[in-house]
């Protein structure tokens, strides 16, 4: 059976032959698989390798479709990002990853960085791994890791690629209005990465990433798992995948956090809807208003939008109105003419609240929006 050691504070060789990695003074446990292991040897052996919520999620589902009587593969091993301290003064915690692995007893390698020699040491002779997968892991793989498994590397990346490769796929799609949006599972090489399966899907003008990432991360998990029966047969491989289209590659580029200023004075409100959808995570989207008699320029976070069909706001003005129906947000007339409205936001020190109430607590004084300084130069 595998033995997980917990404590992760302390060097050297513990009893049963459990060793620990230790990086910039920080140990966490690397786990050895026992000679008594009552693995079955026909089972591809698999390593996830994942960090955030969608892949914990991810990861919960390929356990349990590993313990399926005719399943073709066992999850023997878990990389994730070390531990962090999620609060002040709390002690640093597992990645959700991490949770996931420590509930199901899977033995878990947390490095520093994917590229240590140690890691891979660890990797290729304790864990061994026939095929890896990734999702959402959060580090460059070097050839070294891509070459040790047998049957590659599978990767669940949430755009419709070649479109939309790179770190934020889900975040610049939604920015750029994509429609229909998907997901492709694909092997990770060195030059060129190649497509297993793809799915598309279409999405709603007002959905946001916080909602679409983990939908696609759920439907790119059941395309993964309907694919492993051909992958671990040799029937696909990264030979017999279709190979993407480097020309018509689109880079999803890291946020910045300055994308999140809506810039209404000189972007649309269709602009501005859609990066309100693609920054919902991180880093948010914002909106300086000037309120009557205020000294000071209120920066309001910009929770939900949309953009409604209006023919009474043709007018270009930076006056911001409440909209005259009932459950209808604030009106914010971008520089073109165009209509965002504003149905959810967050003043600064307080609460996320609807239009509406914002509006009534301006207790009738006049808002508008204003041109940040810098965009004035």
């Amino acid at each position: 059976q595998y033995k997980l050691v917990t404590a992760a504070f302390t060097s050297g060789t513990s009893k049963g032959g459990t060793s620990r990695l230790l990086r910039r003074n920080r140990v966490f446990p690397v786990v050895y698989l026992s000679s008594e292991s009552s693995s079955s040897t026909e089972k591809a052996r698999v390593v996830f390798l994942g960090t955030p919520d969608v892949a914990a999620t991810s990861l919960s589902r390929i356990i349990e479709k590993s313990r399926d009587e005719d399943s073709v593969f066992e999850v023997v091993g878990v990389v994730t990002q070390p531990p962090k301290r999620r609060k002040r003064k709390g002690a640093p915690e597992a990645s959700p990853v991490g949770k996931v692995a420590e509930e199901f007893g899977i033995p878990t390698l947390c490095p520093e960085k994917a590229k240590d020699k140690d890691f891979l040491d660890e990797l290729e002779t304790s864990l061994r791994p026939d095929l890896c997968i990734t999702a959402a892991y959060g580090q460059y793989l070097t050839k070294r890791f891509l070459a040790m498994p047998k049957f590659g590397t599978l990767n669940i990346h949430p755009s419709i690629l070649p479109r939309w490769r790179g770190a934020s796929p889900v975040q610049r799609s939604l920015e750029a209005g994509d429609d229909p949006i998907g997901v492709t599972v694909l092997f990770t090489v060195s030059k060129m990465d190649a497509g297993v399966k793809q799915t598309i899907t279409p999405v709603d003008e007002n959905a946001q990433a916080t909602e679409v990432l983990p939908y696609l991360f759920d439907i790119g998990t059941e395309s993964l798992l309907e694919s492993l029966p051909d992958v671990v047969s040799g029937k696909m491989t990264m030979d017999t995948a279709e190979k993407q289209d480097e020309e018509n590659v689109v880079a999803a580029a890291m946020i910045d956090k300055s994308e999140g200023v809506l810039r209404v004075w000189d972007e649309s409100a269709t602009t501005c809807h859609n990066k309100v959808r693609g920054f919902s995570m991180w880093p948010g989207t914002t909106i300086s208003f000037k309120i009557e008699d205020a000294e000071e320029i209120a920066t309001v976070k910009v929770i939900t939008t949309r953009v409604p069909k209006l023919d009474d706001f043709s007018e270009k003005s930076n006056v911001v109105e409440i909209g005259k129906k009932k459950g209808d947000g604030l009106m914010v007339i971008c520089g073109d003419g165009s209509v965002l409205e504003l149905l959810e936001v967050q003043p600064p020190m307080k609460k996320r609240m609807d239009g509406k109430s914002y509006w009534n607590g301006l207790r009738g004084k006049k808002l508008e929006w204003v041109t940040l300084p810098e965009a004035e130069e």
